[in-house]
């Protein structure tokens, strides 16, 4: 079994982890919110590009040309192609799409939740993981296996654990 010393020690980690992690958590949660209101336009701005491309696309052509996420076609006539995102002129080959975005810095915060091994983000993700499942760990080793408090750890974190799988399971 283990001694106090033991315990105490792993509440001295995870109490100074957990101030060191507060801030990432903060970010975490900012970029989180806002990736929920993704679909909405909280919070984005409006901009205007415009693409030379060549002329008389059809669209098809044009949705592989400017490569959209979302492209969805809406209506053609002699002289243009209309789109969700804008018009293209035929005969010149121009292209102007609208379309919105975050601010910069909102930007990069909505980035950190996408981030994949191809991102220097990803370091922050894993640190942010395994940290996290050290509180896991740590948070039982805090208390004596047999106090009362220990045990109704256990079973308050099987019913969060068991919430969450809920949600999950039955939220997708």
């Amino acid at each position: 079994m283990a001694s106090a010393k033991f315990h105490n020690t792993f509440r001295q980690y995870h109490r100074w982890l957990g101030f060191f992690l507060a801030g990432i958590m903060a970010v975490y949660a900012t970029s989180g919110i806002l990736l929920i209101f993704r679909s909405t336009d909280l919070l984005k701005y409006e901009y205007t590009t415009v693409h030379e491309l060549a002329a008389e696309l059809s669209p098809q052509a044009l949705q592989k040309e400017l490569h959209l996420k979302g492209y969805k076609f809406q209506q053609e006539n002699e002289t243009e192609i209309r789109f969700n995102y804008g018009v293209y002129q035929k005969a010149t080959g121009q292209a102007e799409v609208t379309k919105q975005d975050y601010p910069l810095v909102l930007r990069k915060l909505v980035s950190l939740h996408k981030a994949t091994t191809n991102s220097p983000l990803f370091v922050l993700n894993i640190t942010f993981g395994v940290v996290l499942l050290f509180f896991v760990v740590s948070a039982f080793l805090m208390f004596m296996p047999k106090a009362k408090l220990f045990k109704n750890g256990l079973k308050i974190a099987s019913a969060g654990f068991l919430f969450a799988l809920l949600v999950v399971i039955f939220g997708s």
